[in-house]
């Protein structure tokens, strides 16, 4: 009889909202994440867009970028993150866009501790032009606190 009862539901923990930013943790996998939805989200979006920033201890993942962009991006197109005067080439594949590496993952970072916006633009599936913004205030206590709590929990 306790085979068909239904699993628990695993509860996220908000971490605290900063400006833009929310800290928030998953227990299971465990997981500690920054994320922020881009400035005047655009109607025609296939999902909801976000950049975070990702801690996975379990995985031996820390701090990394992740941009989910609003629609599918065209095959071969290059995404490209713009942090102040500072460009970078992410990888990408459908609608999701990382950092090449860590060590770009921490340039991302810093700069965004540093600057009030960020910028990343692509081509659509469509052959569209995408660009999302985002506002980084709150960002670097968002993605501390989202450090911290998993640096906590191990």
């Amino acid at each position: 009889m306790l085979a068909a009862l239904p699993a628990p539901t695993v509860a996220r923990e908000t971490l605290g909202l900063f400006e833009g930013w929310g800290a928030f943790s998953d227990p299971r996998p465990r997981r500690c994440y920054a994320v922020a939805e881009p400035v005047g989200r655009p109607r025609d979006a296939a999902w909801r867009p976000f950049a975070a920033i990702s801690t996975w201890p379990t995985r031996g993942v820390r701090s990394q970028v992740n941009i989910r962009l609003r629609k599918a991006k065209l095959p071969g197109a290059p995404v490209l993150l713009t942090i102040g005067d500072v460009r970078f080439a992410l990888v990408a594949g459908g609608a999701d866009a990382w950092a090449p590496n860590a060590a770009i993952d921490a340039r991302i970072i810093a700069a965004m501790r540093n600057a009030a916006s960020m910028r990343v633009e692509t081509r659509a599936r469509d052959g569209s032009r995408l660009v999302d913004g985002y506002l980084l205030h709150g960002a670097a206590t968002a993605i501390d606190a989202a450090t911290l709590a998993c640096a906590r929990s191990g």
